[in-house]
């Protein structure tokens, strides 16, 4: 008999609600749950594809190890011991700096990510890496010294305001990132149509751009110039107010003093836009009854991303657009992951700058080092060089800058661990693969998307289908492994990850603790209206706290609890601008004459999702983006094949030529390029594509955090 399951899909981080027809082990149909109070029935395309991942042939469900070029399954017993004994074997011989670790993307989108912090501590190792230093970096180095947590995150009041300007993102496609917001192409027609604007500031006519009030095309790079042309404009014309902040903020004068030596005359040329419109969007922003600035990964991927981000929160903050209703406000999350992390500074989680990266010296954060710099930390010889790797459900080889160099170095490694559900191009460099369940097997409670969600909520998600007998949950297995690492490791840590499971069974324990201490939690709401995970399971579509409120300055960690709007680190950094136009300029005249930048799809997510036949049908995604002007001066037409080569490599894939992009400007997806022998998924394969990251410079990273340029990157584009 039929039956509807209420979750959330949690394939991307707008984990909207959906109704799973189920029949026993059968997945019959995906739709929209109309019922939740954030998605309210939206769903985009990759939903409907977590059937096609449940079912998939191609998806590991048993354990396998490496044998010669083969793979060859095992018990689970004997490949967790293996796995664990395999780590620390390359710890004893070479020191516990000589493991890493990689999360990926999807960690941050189940409760196991819980489980990896135990495991990462019993390891006791300074490498360890994530796709944060591939994505969004820049925004917590901004949280931390503007507001004194790195969680701490300004996220758009898009469903209240009247101005909202996109810097550098696609919500349309995205569905918001650091800024949960299913539909977000609803919401943004709903600013329009209630009389306000949206203003989207890209190189390219994006897909949010095409509905958008107005289309800005700025040149790569040219963003932070951009605000601080507008910020000229506020402070010459007297446009500034901090609104309730006044009293609560400072800097405002080093901002001021800033602003002036970038009049528009000087900054819009640099960011490639005329000086009218520079000046009109800074009115037009300062007189908007509510207004937010945005900006995401376009801008994060720059050598100026934290500087632009910096600059965004300025703007906000100068307009009286900040911790106000239609700005930037703070969400107020059950589970409160800034005072987790306020109290796991103790851990080295939760702050920056403590270690710098062995080879590169750039700076960590919140217990990570910068990915950029990953391969040669493998292939540095030196006291602390990496010679074993655990990776969880991460593609590095497809997602971080020079990834066929990472390849190489992967390839070398002594031992190296994966969980994940595939072999991949990453994971068919592992000894073992341990391989969890899929999302529709498996129950979750998101901790973290609420921490930047456009309304405060809570949600659990059961299981749509019975897990197989022996199929084990990624904090299943994630504990296992930290039980076995931390045995004969000494008798503190001994002993602390022997009492884990009886202190902490499973990571709905650990939630349940966090709910209780949170802001919604019981222990201040009292037992009627405070939430504990019984009740969040017992509410089937979520439960809606509320619409973001005005949090400063209770929600501050600064020392003093107030904002700092001139933080030195990047006031510092700020006077470098002039260089860094320089650079640019100087890129595009040694035979690099066009930037490449990266763009999203609606039906791609990251490169996992590439082995549904419903996601990857049609025509050709993988494809370089070039202007009629610029095809026509190189000879080239739509359809053909050509090479784009930057400074450390050259790919091949066909050419589409639009004048959706702008001049001087070619832009390829990310997370293709599954033509390496020995992959899992043979339908990915079939449409393999190019990865834009082989041609992407580790060497290019935001001056700042170590977070990778992917964008602005000088390639050339010629025929095949």
């Amino acid at each position: 008999m039929p039956q509807t399951v209420h979750r959330q899909c949690t394939l991307c981080e707008a984990h909207c609600g959906i109704d799973v027809e189920v029949e026993g082990d059968r997945v019959l149909r995906i739709t929209g749950d109309a019922q939740d109070p954030i998605s309210r029935g939206y769903i985009c395309p990759k939903a409907a594809a977590l059937a096609d991942l449940y079912a998939d042939p191609d998806r590991l469900r048993r354990p396998v190890r490496r044998v010669g070029s083969q793979w060859e399954e095992i018990g689970w017993e004997e490949a967790l011991d293996m796995a664990a004994e395999g780590l620390r074997a390359v710890q004893r011989r070479h020191g516990n700096d000589a493991v890493a670790t990689y999360f990926g993307n999807p960690s941050a989108h189940t409760m196991a990510v819980l489980s990896g912090l135990p495991m990462r501590h019993v390891l006791n190792t300074r490498n360890h890496y994530s796709a944060t230093s591939a994505d969004q970096l820049p925004q917590h180095l901004t949280s931390a010294e503007m507001f004194g947590n790195l969680a701490l995150f300004p996220i758009p009041d898009i469903d209240r305001t009247d101005y909202m300007l996109v810097l550098g993102a696609n919500p349309s496609v995205s569905n918001g990132s650091l800024m949960t917001a299913p539909g977000a192409r609803h919401r943004l027609r709903a600013i329009v149509a209630r009389g306000g604007r949206v203003v989207v500031v890209d190189p390219r006519r994006t897909e949010t751009a095409a509905h958008a009030s107005e289309h800005v095309p700025i040149a790569p790079g040219g963003d932070p110039y951009l605000l601080l042309g507008m910020l000229h404009v506020l402070f010459a014309e007297g446009r500034t107010r901090l609104g309730h902040l006044e009293g609560l903020a400072d800097g405002i004068a080093t901002i001021e003093a800033l602003a002036a030596e970038w009049p528009v005359a000087r900054a819009a040329p640099i960011a490639g836009v005329d000086e009218a419109t520079v000046q009109r969007l800074a009115r037009e922003f300062a007189d908007a009854e509510r207004a937010v600035a945005y900006g995401r990964v376009g801008v994060c991927h720059q050598r100026t991303g934290s500087l632009t981000h910096w600059l965004i929160n300025v703007l906000n903050a100068v307009t009286a657009n900040l911790d106000v209703t239609g700005g930037a406000m703070f969400p107020n999350p059950a589970f409160d992951v800034g005072a987790v992390l306020k109290r796991a500074r103790l851990l080295g989680f939760g702050d920056h700058g403590r270690h710098t990266q062995r080879v590169s010296g750039l700076p960590e954060m919140n217990g990570e080092l910068p990915v950029a710099g990953l391969a040669d930390e493998i292939t540095t010889p030196g006291e602390g060089q990496v010679r074993g790797m655990l990776i969880f459900a991460g593609n590095p080889v497809l997602s971080t800058p020079g990834g066929a160099r990472l390849e190489e170095a992967l390839a070398t490694l002594e031992w190296c661990v994966a969980v994940d559900m595939y072999v991949t191009e990453t994971t068919r460099h592992a000894n073992v693969i341990l391989p969890p369940v899929s999302p529709l097997e498996r129950s979750d409670i998101d901790v973290v998307m609420p921490v930047v969600s456009v309304r405060n909520h809570i949600r659990y998600s059961p299981a749509a289908v019975p897990k197989r007998k022996d199929g084990r949950e990624d904090w299943q297995i994630l504990t296992a492994l930290t039980s076995r690492l931390g045995r004969g490791v000494g008798r503190r840590v001994e002993a602390a990850v022997a009492s884990l499971p009886s202190a902490f069974t499973t990571p709905e324990r650990i939630i349940d603790l966090g709910i209780a201490l949170g802001p919604h939690g019981i222990l201040r709401r009292g037992p009627r209206k405070g939430l504990t995970v019984a009740k969040i399971k017992r509410a089937k579509h979520g439960i809606d706290l509320g619409p973001l409120e005005p949090r400063l300055p209770g929600a501050l960690d600064t020392a003093d609890k107030r904002v700092q709007l001139a933080p030195p680190v990047l006031v510092a950094e700020a006077a470098k601008l002039a260089e860094h136009a320089r650079e640019r300029e100087d890129a595009l005249s040694e035979g690099y004459d066009l930037t490449l930048i990266g763009r999203r799809q609606l039906r791609s997510n990251n490169s996992w999702m590439h082995n549904s036949a419903r996601l990857m049908k049609g025509a050709d995604r993988c494809t370089a983006l070039l202007h009629p002007a610029d095809a026509g001066a190189r000879g080239l037409a739509d359809g053909d094949r050509v090479r784009v080569v930057s400074r450390v490599g050259a790919i091949e894939l066909p050419l589409e030529v639009s004048d959706e992009i702008r001049p001087g400007v070619v832009s390829v997806p990310h997370g293709f390029g599954h033509a390496r022998p020995g992959v899992g998924w043979r339908l990915a394969a079939e449409k393999a594509g190019a990865s834009v990251n082989d041609i992407t410079d580790p060497s290019l990273v935001d001056a700042i955090t170590g977070n990778a340029a992917f964008n602005a990157v000088p390639v050339r584009v010629e025929a095949t």
